[in-house]
């Protein structure tokens, strides 16, 4: 209980910081994101508390859900130090600032992600907006790829997860229906192909899916600092989840295939 408790003041934390370090919030917006952390942190709980999972995957197999935290939590709280730092400078934010606009300026060449997010943004925004959006999406990719790198360290080189005791698949993996049809290690091969291919092509097509949606309906601004923190997070956390989930069904695969190489080597041996 105590976990779960702590996991959940983290979510809590997590959905109010931009609310609780900006100082231009309105009381509406914090009141709304208020009950949006409290319903986080019930679900987190409610998650967490019980003995088998529900929606969380891979929720006994650390450092899976860690990683993918405090990938985003590290995104959120870096650009919301960034963002503060326009009406209340500190030198953290203006360290923070300088170095998302040194890897915003490395990782915007034609046809980038980061290019095609500055690109994506509406037209009415001013030059001093546009270096803001190039910032926030230089440092939420860096850390979206530093995450992605570590996981697959974690996988290659500790062996995860088999590294941490025995994995149990199907607490690990409560969305996965084995009678769903097909062989169940096709099928873990299968999705860890579309999930990493996915992760690959959102960074490209989240851009173009803002720009369709700003002239088919109501213009997605980024002007205002809330929707700025939050779609650059989302655009940068949601392909390296999909990436590391699909490198974690690929290892499971393997798992899989191996217990039944031994299997079915141990059948042939005992038939011998």
């Amino acid at each position: 209980m105590v976990k779960a408790g702590t996991r959940a003041v983290l979510v809590a934390v997590l959905i109010s910081m931009p609310a609780l370090l900006l100082p231009q919030t309105t009381a509406d917006a914090t009141q709304f994101i208020a009950l949006l952390a409290l319903i986080g942190a019930l679900l987190a709980f409610v998650e967490y508390v019980g003995d088998y999972p529900s929606i969380i995957e891979f929720r006994d197999a650390p450092p899976f859900n860690r990683l993918r935290f405090l990938a985003l939590f590290a995104t959120v709280l870096i650009l919301t130090l960034i963002s503060r730092g326009e009406v209340a400078p500190s030198a953290l934010s203006d360290r923070l600032h300088g170095l998302g606009h040194s890897v915003g300026e490395v990782l915007d060449f034609p046809y980038s992600p980061v290019r095609l997010m500055v690109l994506g943004a509406s037209a009415d925004l001013t030059v001093g907006q546009g270096e803001m959006i190039r910032t926030h999406a230089g440092i939420a990719y860096l850390l979206s790829l530093l995450a992605t790198a570590g996981f697959v360290l974690v996988v290659r080189v500790l062996n995860w997860p088999t590294r941490s005791g025995a994995f149990n698949f199907w607490v690990n993996l409560p969305l996965f229906d084995p009678t769903a049809g097909g062989d169940v290690l096709r099928r873990l091969k299968r999705d860890a192909i579309v999930n990493i291919a996915l992760g690959f092509l959102l960074p490209f097509l989240i851009p173009a899916l803002m720009k369709l949606a700003t002239a088919a309906f109501a213009p997605i601004s980024l002007a205002n600092v809330h929707s700025l923190i939050w779609i650059t997070s989302a655009w940068a956390f949601l392909p390296a989840s999909l990436i590391m989930r699909g490198v974690a069904l690929m290892r499971i695969a393997e798992l899989v295939e191996e217990k039944r190489r031994r299997a079915y080597a141990q059948a042939d041996l005992q038939a011998a």
